[in-house]
């Protein structure tokens, strides 16, 4: 090894030694922390939880336009319904009947996606100046009074169930519920089934593996998962791209941004030294609520292709960043379900792709998908860390982990 090699190093050496000593004396409250995913809110309402995201100066949200997202899958479907008029109805009844696969009753982006297939399809009912997301149940007599029959083509659209899917453990966005629930409902009703909505792809594809695929029925989901993608050709209706490419890549970005004590904007909206940028129509930021957005596309027949290796980093993004002005640091990153498939198939590969190209050296941890305790309970030593990147278990849960780094 040179002396010139040797400088170089020590150099390096020395500027993280100066990043780590100034992460410890500014305190862990001050240090960098990105919430994903899971946007802090109350559960009930969506009031978002602005004391957490504006925990410090440091602090901001990474997600997904939920209603953009949301309004697609509703229109996708519509047009599907539309487009297949003249077969959609199986059994002739005159109802388009379809069920749909909740999520989490509590979390926002399920409340968003059931609100957008009803508004589309016109089966929603107003609460209080907004379509009611709860579930229906069972209305196959179209008597629910969360839902109402909907009209597209001269054909009544009725939504013959809904439900929530969750486990007798707890877990919600459950697959292995989904998959037994529409055993039930095809027990009782199957032939009036036209269509199935699912608010995620892992239960979209548990329904299509138990009875839709065999059955002909178009099933959609959320998501754009690589198992749901490349079933498109198989008969999956089709999927959302909530651009995990882009979501990963901003989840980090912002963190090293702050690390550097560069510009927010570096790498984002503005090109970095390695050439790294994003475009309006990847994302927006929302400055009240500090919140960047991917935006969302619609994935079908038409164009699955495209986003069949849903791991592949986004082009636009994918230059190397140089040691010497962002400096290898420290990141805790959990995850809120370690058997969740869009976050442990999709979101945590990107993110292990962009960590590297960012320099950054992430602890990942999985949760169980029920307890916040289950990973708070491994934040016992936050001052190893230089960042952190939360993705909570329940909406109404940020504080359980800002005490800890207090």
């Amino acid at each position: 090894m040179n002396k010139k090699t040797l400088y170089t190093l020590s150099i390096a050496a020395a500027v993280s030694m100066v990043f780590s000593m100034a992460a410890l004396a500014e305190g862990n409250a001050d240090k960098p922390l990105v919430w994903w995913n899971r946007q802090p809110s109350n559960s009930s309402t969506g009031e978002l939880d602005m004391s957490a995201l504006t925990w410090n100066d440091h602090t901001c949200y990474v997600g997904f336009d939920a209603s953009q997202g949301a309004d697609l899958q509703g229109r996708m479907i519509a047009d599907y319904i539309s487009d297949n008029i003249d077969t959609i109805d199986r059994n002739g009844d005159g109802i388009v009947g379809y069920v749909l696969a909740i999520g989490d009753i509590g979390h926002n982006d399920s409340i968003a996606r059931t609100i957008g297939t009803r508004k589309a399809l016109g089966t929603g009912v107003e609460a209080e100046g907004e379509i009611d997301p709860s579930p229906a149940e069972t209305n196959v007599d179209g008597s629910a009074l969360v839902v109402q029959d909907g009209e597209i083509g001269g054909l009544t659209v009725r939504e013959l169930a809904s439900h929530e899917m969750k486990n007798a453990s707890g877990a919600t966005w459950d697959a292995a519920t989904a998959g037994s629930t529409i055993g039930t409902w095809t027990d009782s009703f199957g032939d009036q089934i036209d269509i199935i909505v699912s608010n995620n792809d892992g239960m979209g594809m548990a329904m299509f593996h138990a009875w839709s695929q065999a059955e002909g029925v178009p099933t959609f989901g959320y998501d754009a998962n690589s198992d749901a993608v490349a079933a498109i050709a198989d008969g999956y209706a089709g999927t959302i791209s909530q651009r995990a490419d882009v979501q990963a890549y901003l989840t980090l970005r912002v963190l090293r941004n702050a690390l550097d004590g560069a510009d927010p904007d570096t790498g984002i909206g503005t090109a970095d030294e390695a050439g790294n940028v994003l475009s309006d129509t990847d994302y927006y930021y929302d400055e009240e609520s500090r919140s960047y957005y991917a935006l969302n596309l619609a994935v079908t027949s038409d164009n699955y292709e495209e986003f069949l290796d849903s791991t592949a980093v986004y082009a636009p993004v994918a230059n190397q960043l140089s040691e010497d002005s962002s400096p290898v640091r420290n990141i805790w990153l959990d995850i809120y379900n370690a058997s969740d498939n869009f976050l442990s198939s999709t979101y945590q590969p990107l993110l292990e792709k962009y960590d590297d190209l960012l320099n950054l050296n992430v602890e990942y941890v999985g949760g169980d998908g029920q307890t916040e305790s289950n990973i708070t309970n491994r934040l016992s030593d936050p001052n190893q860390y230089d960042a952190y990147a939360i993705n909570l278990v329940k909406t109404d849960n940020a504080a359980s982990y800002t005490a800890l780094l207090e």
